[in-house]
Order: structure tokens, then C-alpha cells, then sequence
């Protein structure tokens, strides 16, 4: 089965999450910079969950640029993965709302966490069913920062009723240790259109 209708979907849903967070954004009471200042916590949230849609979106461009077909199990586990992701805009708007908040910041990076353990099986679906000797399996390797995630997360979740704020800041190096585009995926594909 081809996978342009899964991309395009995925993309859609995406753009469409993208929207519901911009839209939780409420125009300032006022013309002065001073106006922001109460929305400050709201639109760095809104940022980070906007990066984090970006890092998804991007690696999943990639993922599915080395797939070579889908099955049903693809297309569930990719549901799966736009599930959590769907509750972006709600634990976004949740953790802001409250100006984190113990139990909202922990919502946050329940959150983070299920979509990355979402988009792990999706991965290990797409390479089993390419095979284990399949140039993605070879590509993705030991995937570091794939088993490191989910750690960083567990310990953010815990430490929200500690202090909210490391909890964001362990969010934040998340993000940024998948700012940069899966490298080994770019190989992949270089490699496939040079051949």
C-alpha cells in the first residue's frame, strides 16, 4: 500500500493542531509591550508545544521519506501517534492556563512522554515490517536520544510536584536535543537518491 495518503493526512492533522494552539493565544489588553507581560507563561508554551509539533512533524517527514510501503499495523500505530499529539493544544493550554501548576505540568509531559513512546513503536512497526537488515533498521541504530527521552520525561513528570519549573526546563532539553533533523534518516535518504 502506498503511504501519500498517511503523509498527507498526518500532515493535515498536524497543521490542524498548530491552529487550535495559535488560537488559545488572546489578543493583549492594550498597545504597550507591558500588555504581554501577563501572557508571558502562555505564549512560552505555546512555543514549546509549537517546537515540539515541529520535531514531530519533521521526523516523521523523514521516517516515512525511508518507508517504502505501509500496512494496517503502520496505520494504527501512526493514529496512535496523532492521538497524543491531538492533546497537544489541551495540555498546552492547560499547563499555561495555570501558570504551571504542579498537576497541569505533570499533564504536559504525560503527554510528551505517550507521544514518544507512540512514535518508538510506530518506528520499530515500519522496521519490522522493512526487516531487520533493512537500511532504516541500520540507520536508526542504538537511538540515544530515543531511549534518553522518555527518562528525562518520567523524571520531569515526577518533578513537577517538586518544582514546576525544572520540569519545563527538562521539556525544553528535549526539544532541543531534536531540534536538529534525525541525521541518520537524512543519510538514509541522501544515500537513496544518490544510488
Amino acid at each position: 500500500m502506498g503511504k501519500n495518503r498517511l503523509e498527507a493526512f498526518s500532515d493535515g492533522v498536524l497543521a490542524i493542531l498548530i491552529t487550535i494552539m495559535v488560537l488559545e493565544l488572546k489578543t493583549p489588553h492594550g498597545p504597550g509591550l507591558e500588555a504581554l507581560r501577563p501572557m508571558l507563561p502562555v505564549l512560552m508554551n505555546y512555543v514549546l508545544s509549537f517546537i515540539y509539533v515541529g520535531i514531530y512533524w519533521n521526523n516523521h517527514h523523514h521516517l516515512f521519506h525511508a518507508t517504502k510501503q505501509v500496512t494496517g499495523g503502520i496505520l494504527w500505530a501512526n493514529l496512535h501517534l496523532l492521538f497524543w499529539l491531538s492533546l497537544f493544544p489541551f495540555a498546552t493550554s492547560w499547563m499555561a492556563e495555570n501558570h504551571a501548576a504542579p498537576t497541569p505540568t505533570a499533564g504536559f509531559g504525560v503527554v510528551l512522554l505517550m507521544a514518544g513512546v507512540a512514535y518508538y513503536i510506530l518506528q520499530n512497526i515500519i522496521v519490522a515490517q522493512q526487516g531487520p537488515d533493512s537500511p532504516l533498521a541500520h540507520a536508526l541504530g542504538s537511538d540515544w536520544k530515543g531511549r534518553l527521552s522518555p527518562l528525562l520525561y518520567l523524571t520531569a513528570i515526577l518533578l513537577a510536584f517538586v518544582n514546576p519549573w525544572v520540569s519545563n526546563g527538562l521539556y525544553a532539553l528535549v526539544a532541543f536535543l531534536w531540534l536538529v533533523p534525525d541525521r541518520r534518516l537524512e543519510r538514509l535518504i541522501r544515500a537513496g537518491t544518490d544510488a
